[in-house]
């Protein structure tokens, strides 16, 4: 009777054990990491990890920007040895003392001044070239909390920065002589203009910053009504608005008080914002087709938040 009992409980014991090892394997492997969470001290590691290695290879940048500072230094002065010798350096012919008019200069007031700009330049340079790097690092980041939604965005985004960035760059080199010429053409003649690298250099790289980013402002509409949160009832609504808000920081915000700089960054300001604009039509027009205006909100929850239902071509969001 023993035996009896004992041999299956042994036999059962044994399958009932591997089965229970089989249905463990799985088991564990989900407890470990589900819906690929991490916790705080581990965001925190990988954070810091990702920190570490966007500083190493900016470092890495700036030291190759050491070295190749000198064209970069030639190509942002390029503007202002552009200047008519007599606005630049107050040449007139005749005048004893003059400066001659294949003369360049800007001037430098402390010993370390220009020691501190070619560091300026270099850790600038380090940045514009080793940004695919140190934009991967983010990316590598902040993806895994992504839905793939999300990631084409991110891709929308990465793709047309640098563009968006470098189109505004262009359109502030041609801004700055116009800019240059305004300010030094008002010197009376009595005056002789002798200009400190260290205020020319500050003056471009506000000039290429501020048309840079202000360029970039299209790409946040486009992302906004992707996500929903800008539809374009409100962009047509706020149209006059959004203009004339782009004119005011165009005024401000431009160095140089001349009316061409402020046109230069105002004009292909608003006419990016009317191709977002347009985007954002074409978007909410596809997205109305499909029943689906805002994706994964019922439609009490539209109603809750006062979000947009109007009618397009017909049809009602439902």
């Amino acid at each position: 009777m023993s035996d009896q009992e004992d041999s299956p409980v042994t036999v059962n014991g044994a399958a009932n054990g591997d089965d229970l090892r089989k249905a463990r394997i799985p088991r564990t492997r989900r407890v470990v990491n589900p819906d690929a969470r991490m916790p705080l001290m581990e965001h925190i590691r990988e954070l810091r990890n990702r920190v570490f290695k966007a500083l190493l290879v900016v470092t890495v940048g700036s030291i190759a920007g050491w070295f190749i500072e000198e064209p970069v230094f030639k190509f942002i002065t390029g503007p202002y040895c552009k200047l008519p010798a007599r606005i630049r350096n107050g040449y007139q012919p005749g005048l004893p003392g003059g400066s001659q008019p294949q003369d360049c200069h800007l001037i430098v007031t402390g010993l370390f001044d220009y020691f501190f700009i070619h560091l300026k330049l270099a850790i600038v340079i380090g940045i514009v070239i080793s940004a695919p790097f140190w934009m991967y690092q983010l990316w590598a980041f902040v993806a895994p909390g992504l839905h793939s939604r999300e990631r084409r965005w991110t891709y929308l985004f990465v793709g047309t920065v640098f563009p968006l960035f470098a189109l505004g760059g262009t359109f502030a080199y041609f801004a700055m002589t116009r800019g240059l010429r305004f300010l030094l053409d008002m010197l009376p003649h009595t005056v002789i203009p002798f200009i400190s690298v260290t205020s020319y250099i500050g003056y471009a790289i506000a000039m290429l910053l501020i048309f840079g980013l202000a360029f970039e402002l299209p790409m946040v509409m486009v992302l906004l009504n992707l996500a929903g949160v800008l539809t374009h009832k409100r962009l047509r609504s706020g149209r006059r608005m959004i203009i004339f808000l782009v004119f005011a920081f165009a005024a401000v915000a431009t160095p140089s008080p001349d009316p061409i700089s402020m046109l230069l960054l105002a004009v292909p300001c608003v006419a990016l914002v009317e191709g977002a604009e347009l985007f954002a039509w074409a978007n909410d027009r596809r997205k109305t087709k499909r029943g689906v205006l805002y994706p994964g909100l019922s439609a009490d929850e539209i109603a809750e938040y006062g979000l947009d239902t109007e009618r397009v071509h017909g049809r009602r969001l439902r």
